[in-house]
């Protein structure tokens, strides 16, 4: 806590006041009072304004006197305020040119950008009634969370399995089974299934406070108002989204997310969180005077010659992220988050963004990603890039990472979609990303861990609807069905959409099996979308960023039928699909061959007769990565010394995307070893993914028939023993 002497130095309005401190930016607490400070460069005199909980209007406001400046930053302590009950805000006032970049205008009531507790948003999409005078409004949180022994877990990088989860999608659902629906303690009772399943790491969609109700649409095929369900558009980049909390009008956004971080760290799971530090909820001229824009429009934002805002994100504005005090509130923001919240790692949204100049241009050596990478607060944590932009900065193998950044692998992504639907002139591509895509990022003495590999995530199709759709079904999002990708790499296994054809929905479940293994069998860092073990479906919609609607919410009604329930459909397929990543994620855990932290060399590291990985095709040692092919298969070598553990398993996957069966040759294994069945995506659950100990050996040790798109995996090992 900073000591400032009690005498005062100022009066105005019957309030005490003082020189105040300009760090740090934000409300801080001094002895006795409250030190108020916040940056402009450009604005000419500014006004705190003071309401009292839930008021409409301000009980007081105070100018800063011209003395409680220092630098471009308003200084000011107040004494004797009730903080419990207190909401604040400023008034900027400065040249109100905006073709010169200048938005100022004292009639508006400004968010603090540091602002760490916000109120008006605490009920869920309950929209504004246009008469407040200040809808977002600044608070002090309680700082008196108990953390006990918690900190950041630090998580090997080559460990992990990413989950990427929306707060209120994952539990909303009434299916779900849990108390509080919709929001983080919600997250908190699903914590035992996210162990079940294997991950050890969470990745939120964005819990900076934001505005649901600022989507004006609405859907026409029911007319009903829609929203902003995902949450990128940040309002307050300090403050937890109060609507994602179970008892948010006591103020309690802020205990209760710390409650979701330090349970998922007793349950030995990471947490990672997506931000959206490229644009912000203001939008472009025609957008709400939040903040930012009102403060100083002119550093906060890139804009063009003419005043107008540059657009690289497709939302409007664009975060001038390489601004001295722009980067600088950027560092404080995660220092913050990662000091308080003891968050594991971040996510950044659009993050070539991150990397322009003011005036958009790309930098070769971007000052805030340097800083990123070598902040000592935040050495502990994952950096992960979504490695483009809405501007054609696409960067995936060549972000500038400074041995420290991972990337969303959008290369895998596409090559991945386009492997399992069959199509030609892919597999060489696809041995690259279960390599670890060494194509991209060993020549810059990356590893492996530099990718984190995914088919799905929240945006563009579930994993279902991947083989369920050939086309976007858009229509409900109020834009004509322009919105959303294009270029799905989708198949609908011959009907557009739901089907009762039993053949269609067998070779469904199947190619999400598929689409599973791959990406659990790849070197790398492997993501899930929320909801893909459960087969979740968005009806087609492949950019739902709008609905909060049942049927974009996570349904676990399928996890209470049982497949000896005689039902067919989805049902039974939802069951065996969870059973299957569940068993998989498992066999990942134990082999950890499958997660190196280096590239294999192809060579005979072991002095064994055996390289460290072998690629094979229909024949052993003899793979087909031609035009033509859709298989391909591999070989990990076990550990030859004398271990007997999962170590001395050799490990073998086959690959078969074409559209009839095919015999592939096993290569021998040593003298005692022998091939046992661990997974074969052709067969019905529960006998496509055998349990440990329970792998069966195969009565043909030379070769193995693979039915049509299906994948198999085989250990090798002695007699008698169990991988």
């Amino acid at each position: 806590m900073i000591r400032a002497p009690l005498h005062h130095t100022h009066e105005y309005g019957g309030f005490r006041l003082r020189y105040g401190h300009a760090i740090p930016i934000g409300v801080s607490h001094v002895p006795g009072g409250l030190n108020f400070s916040i940056f402009s460069s450009h604005a000419t005199a500014c006004t705190l304004v003071l309401f009292r909980k839930g008021e409409a209007q301000p009980y007081a406001e105070i100018p800063f006197p011209p003395e409680c400046k220092i630098g471009d930053v308003f200084a000011m302590i107040v004494y004797d305020l009730d903080y419990d009950d207190l909401e604040y805000g400023f008034r900027m006032d400065g040249p109100g040119n905006t073709k010169a970049g200048h938005y100022f205008d004292p009639k508006n009531i400004l968010l603090d950008p540091f602002a760490r507790e916000i109120a008006g948003n605490e009920d869920w999409f309950k929209p504004k009634t246009g008469t407040e005078i200040y809808p977002h409004r600044a608070r002090l949180p309680y700082d008196d969370f108990d953390w006990g022994h918690d900190r950041p877990i630090n998580l090997p990088v080559q460990d992990l399995v990413i989950y990427e989860l929306h707060v209120r999608g994952f539990t909303r659902h009434p299916s779900s089974g849990v108390r509080h629906p919709g929001t983080y303690q919600g997250v908190i009772e699903k914590i035992p299934y996210l162990q079940s399943i294997g991950v050890n790491c969470v990745e939120l969609m964005p819990v900076f406070e934001f505005d649901e109700c600022e989507n004006t649409r609405v859907n026409p095929e029911t007319g009903e108002l829609l929203c902003n369900y995902w949450g990128y558009s940040t309002v307050g980049f300090f403050a937890p989204k109060a609507g994602f909390a179970a008892t948010a009008h006591h103020g309690t956004q802020v205990q209760e997310l710390k409650s979701l971080v330090k349970a998922l760290h007793s349950a030995g799971i990471s947490l990672i969180l997506d931000v959206v530090f490229n644009h912000t909820a203001e939008g472009d001229e025609r957008g709400p005077t939040i903040s930012f824009r009102g403060i100083d429009n002119q550093t906060y934002y890139m804009l063009n010659p003419d005043g107008s805002y540059a657009n690289y994100t497709g939302c409007g504005n664009t975060f001038n992220c390489n601004h001295p005090a722009v980067r600088a509130f950027v560092i404080d923001c995660l220092h913050y988050w990662v000091s308080e919240f003891h968050i594991d790692g971040f996510r950044f949204d659009l993050a070539s963004v991150l990397g322009r100049d003011r005036n958009g241009h790309p930098l070769a050596n971007p000052p805030l990603l340097e800083f990123l990478a070598y902040s000592p607060i935040l050495a502990g944590c994952d950096l992960i890039a979504e490695a483009w932009d809405a501007g054609g900065l696409y960067q995936v193998g060549n972000f500038p990472n400074y041995g420290r950044w991972m990337e969303w692998n959008g290369h895998y992504r596409d090559t991945a979609r386009r492997f399992l639907r069959g199509d030609p002139g892919i597999v060489g591509d696809m041995v690259q990303g279960i390599l670890g895509s060494p194509n991209l990022y060993a020549s810059a003495g990356r590893k492996p861990t530099a990718s984190v590999n995914f088919i799905t995530c929240h945006d563009g199709f579930p994993l279902r609807d991947l083989y369920s759709y050939n086309d976007k079904h858009n229509l409900a999002n109020g834009e004509q069905n322009r919105d959303g990708a294009n270029d799905n790499y989708c198949w609908n296994c011959g009907a557009e959409g739901e089907t009762d054809d039993p053949a269609i929905n067998e070779l469904r479940y199947r190619l999400q099996r598929n689409a599973m293994a791959l990406l659990l069998l790849s070197q790398g860092v492997p993501m899930l979308s929320m909801g893909d073990e459960l087969s979740r479906t968005q009806l087609g919609n492949n950019n739902a960023y709008c609905h909060d609607e049942e049927w974009n919410w996570l349904d676990w009604s399928g996890l209470s039928v049982s497949d000896e329930a005689g039902e067919s459909g989805i049902f039974n397929n939802v069951s065996g699909l969870n059973r299957f990543v569940s068993l998989l994620t498992k066999f990942r855990r134990r082999h950890k061959k499958l997660r190196r932290s280096e590239y294999f060399t192809g060579m005979d590291m072991q002095d064994c007769g055996y390289p460290d990985i072998s690629w094979h095709g229909t024949r052993p040692w003899t793979p087909d990565w031609g035009p033509e092919s859709r298989s391909l298969a591999y070989m990990i070598t076990g550990e030859m010394g004398p271990s007997s553990g999962p170590e001395a398993d050799f490990i073998y996957a086959a690959f078969n995307m074409w559209h009839e069966p095919i015999l592939f040759g096993l290569p021998k294994l040593p003298a005692g070893m022998w091939w046992r069945r661990v997974m074969d995506t052709g067969r019905p659950s529960p006998d496509d993914f055998l349990e440990p100990s329970a792998e069966q050996l195969l009565k043909n040790q030379s070769s193995l028939q693979l039915q049509e798109r299906s994948v198999i995996l085989l250990i090798g090992n002695r007699t008698g023993r169990r991988g």
